[in-house]
């Protein structure tokens, strides 16, 4: 259950990030509400996963989910580079959290 809450939460950070682009600046009030709300449900998930899992992988998984799906969502939704450099450095962080999933 642990490992759910902590990819939801990481979902949660991958919106409130792209949210922040839709806020400009935190002066459009409904995308701040969902902004926020997203930081706190995230927020609020990962500490309910780090009652069981140790903080350093829960903490890197997060923050691995959210790179990723920003970096993926940012290349879709606001034509960032598409470039080959990128896509491998986004593969070695999906490395990098799918081994800290099978070690933890």
């Amino acid at each position: 259950m642990a490992w759910l809450a902590l990819l939801i939460a990481g979902l949660f950070e991958v919106s409130w990030a792209i949210g922040l682009k839709y806020t400009h600046g935190f002066t459009r009030l409904w995308p701040t509400v969902a902004t926020v709300t997203c930081m706190a449900l995230s927020f609020v998930l990962l500490a309910h996963a780090l009652k069981t899992l140790p903080i350093g992988t829960a903490y890197a998984v997060w923050t691995g989910i959210g790179t990723v799906g920003t970096a993926i969502l940012g290349i879709i939704l606001f034509a960032e580079p598409l470039e080959i450099y990128r896509l491998g450095c986004i593969l070695l962080i999906v490395v990098g959290i799918t081994g800290l999933r099978l070690l933890g």
